[in-house]
C-alpha cells in the first residue's frame, strides 16, 4: 500500500514562509517542500500527479495554477488552499479546501492565523509586515499579544528581511533560497529566538543594509502627483531591492502609485507596482493586462515586459491611476 504523499507549496516570501511554518508549527509533518524566488508562483505543474496526495498551498495563485489544481483534484489528491491573490472563480470539488480571501488587508499569514485560532500570531505579524500589511499587522497585535513598540519594530524588521531576500530574477540572486531559509525557520517556535540566535538573519541584515544604500540616489522618470515610475539597473542588488523600495515608496507617498522597471536583458523588464497605499486597489488590474503580469490589488507585478511595450504600459498605468 503507497502512503499518501504530502507536498507542501509555498510562496518564497515573507508571506508565504510564515504561513507554512506556523501551519506546520500546529500540525507537525514530514513533507515535500515546493518554492522560488516570490515571482515563481506557477508551483503546482511541479508537484507529480499521483492519486492521495496531500497538497497544502501557501501564498501562490489560484488563477495562476488553475490547470494543475484541476489535474491534482481529479487524480484523488487532496489540496489545501491558503491564500490572498486574484483567483477567479474557485473550483467547487470535494478535495478542496479553499480560504481564499482577496480583501486588500488581508495577507496569507493573516489567513492562516485565523484559521489556526491565533495558534502561532507573533509569526503571522511577521508575514503581514514584510507582505506591507503594517495596519493590520498592528491590529493583530493589539487584539492578541500587545507586544511593545521595540518588539514590535523587531518583527517589523524580520519581516522585511524575509521579502527582501525573496526577490530576484533567480535564486543566484538571492543570499539565501527560500527552501533554506524556511529550513532555518522551521526550527524556531518564538521569531524573538530566531533574531536573536540564527546568523541567517545578521546574513540578511548585512545584505539589506548595502542594497539599500544604493537606492538613495534613484529618482523617478516620471514623477506625477498619482503616480510615478523608477528604472533600476540590470544589476543584482538592483533585483533584490526592487520589492522592499517599492514598499517604502507606497508608505512615504501614500496617495501616489509606483511603478518599478528593472532592466532584466533580452530588452526586458521586471516591473514591480504598487497601488496608492490610502487605496490599496488597482495593481493587479493594470499588470494582469499583460501576459506574465499578476498579484494582489495593492500590489503586483509583471514578469517580462518587452522594451517595446514601455509607452503601452504607461498609458495603462495612466489610465489605472489618474
Amino acid at each position: 500500500m503507497i502512503k499518501n504523499k504530502v507536498y507542501d507549496a509555498f510562496n518564497g516570501d515573507a508571506d508565504g514562509i510564515c504561513a507554512l511554518h506556523q501551519f506546520r508549527l500546529a500540525n507537525p509533518c514530514e513533507s515535500t517542500l515546493i518554492t522560488g524566488v516570490k515571482r515563481d508562483i506557477q508551483l503546482l505543474d511541479k508537484i507529480p500527479i499521483q492519486d492521495g496526495n496531500i497538497i497544502n498551498v501557501f501564498d501562490l495563485s489560484l488563477d495562476k495554477n488553475r490547470e494543475p489544481l484541476s489535474k491534482h483534484l481529479a487524480s484523488g489528491a487532496t489540496v489545501n488552499y491558503f491564500d490572498h491573490h486574484f483567483a477567479g472563480d474557485i473550483p467547487r470539488h470535494e478535495h478542496l479546501q479553499a480560504y481564499i480571501n482577496t480583501s486588500s488587508e488581508t495577507c496569507t499569514s493573516l489567513i492562516v492565523d485565523q484559521h489556526l485560532k491565533q495558534g502561532f500570531s507573533a509569526w503571522a505579524i511577521v508575514g503581514a509586515f514584510g507582505d506591507n500589511f503594517d495596519n493590520s499587522a498592528i491590529a493583530l497585535n493589539e487584539q492578541q499579544l500587545m507586544l511593545d513598540t521595540t518588539s514590535m519594530e523587531k518583527l517589523k524588521q524580520l519581516g522585511i528581511l524575509l521579502n527582501y531576500n525573496a526577490y530576484g530574477a533567480s535564486l543566484h540572486d538571492l543570499h539565501i533560497t527560500p527552501l533554506k531559509l524556511y529550513r532555518c525557520i522551521a526550527k524556531y517556535k518564538n521569531p524573538f529566538d530566531f533574531i536573536a540566535t540564527e546568523p541567517t538573519f545578521n546574513l540578511l541584515v548585512n545584505g539589506y543594509k548595502e542594497d539599500m544604500a544604493k537606492v538613495k540616489n534613484l529618482k523617478p522618470i516620471i514623477d506625477k502627483e498619482k503616480y510615478a515610475v523608477y528604472m533600476l539597473p540590470n544589476k543584482k542588488w538592483a533585483r533584490r531591492v526592487s520589492g522592499v523600495f517599492a514598499n517604502t515608496l507606497s508608505i512615504n507617498h501614500p496617495i501616489r502609485a509606483h511603478a518599478l522597471l528593472t532592466d532584466i536583458g533580452n530588452n526586458s523588464w521586471l516591473v514591480s507596482v504598487r497601488a496608492p497605499a490610502k487605496s490599496k486597489t488597482g495593481a493587479d488590474e493594470l499588470c494582469r493586462q499583460f501576459p506574465t503580469g499578476g498579484g494582489r490589488k495593492a500590489a503586483a507585478g509583471i514578469n517580462k515586459l518587452a522594451h517595446v511595450d514601455y509607452d503601452k504600459f504607461i498609458v495603462k498605468l495612466m489610465k489605472q491611476f489618474a
